[in-house]
């Protein structure tokens, strides 16, 4: 970005794909409170400052971390540098919803380890492992 084009700020497209969003994505976080809707002078069109586009990026990279916009709402609350017990808090949590998420995912992966294993043992014409796995009833 220009030294000229800081000083005056961006127009909302610049700011998208500086941020590599859509446009609506911008609207969106200001309809959520997000993003604050930057002034305009009569007649003219909105101008976004170096800080809105830092603040896109922020909620984008809060959110490939897996942080919902709720949870992104808060970390910008706390975002000043004087709540890093709360901060760590919200991260802990974040972080034992992933490994939990990660022990799933593993277990699946084993689950269908053992029904594609099945597959490749069974003799054609005589059902199929994987069908019959999920047929089955856990009685």
């Amino acid at each position: 970005m220009s030294r000229q084009t800081a000083m005056s700020g961006i127009k909302v497209g610049q700011l998208a794909r500086a941020a590599a969003v859509n446009v609506e994505t911008v609207r969106y976080y200001q309809r959520i409170g997000l993003l604050p809707l930057p002034s305009r002078d009569y007649g003219s069109i909105r101008r976004y400052s170096v800080d809105d586009l830092k603040r896109v990026r922020f909620i984008k990279r809060a959110q490939k971390l897996g942080f919902s916009l709720d949870d992104v709402a808060v970390l910008l609350g706390l975002s000043d540098g004087k709540h890093c017990a709360e901060t760590k808090a919200l991260a802990e949590t974040r972080l034992a919803v992933v490994e939990e998420k990660i022990a799933d995912l593993a277990a699946i992966r084993e689950a269908l380890k053992g029904l594609v294993a099945k597959c490749s043992k069974g003799s054609r014409g005589c059902g199929c492992p994987v069908i019959d796995a999920l047929i089955e009833d856990e009685s």
